[in-house]
């Protein structure tokens, strides 16, 4: 009798050591499936119906919520890739069930829901719609107050876009595109410097500098000699030869971190810098 009980003991630690193991080769072999469910379940959203695209980041949902897309800044009406932005949207929302996914912060100063947007593409993976437009070019960053949620998908998307070399990220092939570097963007300062190392004056009149926001400097008639720096400082004060004024009231380059971006006249992306 002895002799079975403890063959029967031997069995079931078998047993026990067997269902350990294939408990783990499950979540193993699972775990990005099992991670994405979890993160679904404790992450705070909600499914709508899209029947609305107001423009390239902004929804209308089934119940006259207007949703404003996070992580995202898309063209203005009127500027370039408005309606590129607006259109691919449309394509991947439009009169479809999404997936609402909100911010740390719910709602903006118009009272438009802040959210991430998934669409269902496949059983298991879904579109994230935010990032699709990075990743396409009708979109640059636009984290205002944070950069943790998501922040490394959309790096990756932009990085992606500018290999690809295509809409907003183009780059400019202007002659002096390569001769323009940035030496300083300080945000406690509101200061940014930039410097001419090439051995010619190079003509930046109707350049841009932009944020991830909507904070426009416009160089008007503008030359930067060879081998020399120029300062825009954000505040009123009268421009000197070396000294332009970004005018404006209030800062424009947030603590929290943000993004430069220097265009050409025709548009076009001669550098760019995020911290």
């Amino acid at each position: 009798m002895e002799e079975i009980i403890k063959e029967l003991s031997k069995d079931n630690k078998k047993y026990r050591v067997l269902l350990v193991m294939l408990i783990f080769l499950l979540l193993f072999v699972n775990y990005e499936f099992l991670n994405d469910e979890l993160s679904k379940l404790l992450t705070d959203s909600e499914y709508a119906l899209v029947t609305r695209v107001i423009d390239g980041d902004t929804l209308e949902l089934e119940d006259g919520e207007r949703v404003r897309l996070l992580g995202i800044n898309t063209p203005e009406k009127g500027e370039a890739y408005y309606n590129e932005a607006k259109e691919l949207l449309e394509n991947l929302t439009l009169n479809k069930t999404v997936r609402v996914e909100f911010g740390k912060k719910k709602y903006d100063l118009y009272d438009r829901t802040l959210a991430y947007i998934f669409v269902e593409n496949t059983p298991e993976q879904d579109v994230f719609v935010n990032v699709k437009i990075v990743e396409q070019g009708f979109a640059n960053l636009y984290f205002p107050e944070s950069q943790k949620l998501h922040y490394a998908e959309f790096a990756e998307a932009w990085e992606s876009c500018l290999e690809k070399n295509q809409n907003l990220c183009e780059k400019s092939l202007a002659k002096c595109a390569p001769c323009i570097e940035l030496k300083q963007l300080n945000y406690n300062s509101q200061k940014v410097v930039f410097e001419n190392i090439c051995n010619f004056s190079c003509d930046l009149n109707d350049w841009k500098i932009k944020d991830e926001g909507r904070k426009n400097f416009i160089f008007d008639d503008f030359f930067l000699n060879s081998n020399s720096e120029v300062s825009i400082i954000v505040g009123n004060k009268t421009d000197t030869k070396d000294i332009l004024y970004w005018k404006k009231e209030t800062y424009v380059w947030t603590e929290s971190g943000d993004s430069l971006f220097l265009r050409d006249s025709a548009g076009k992306l001669v550098l760019w810098e995020s911290y």
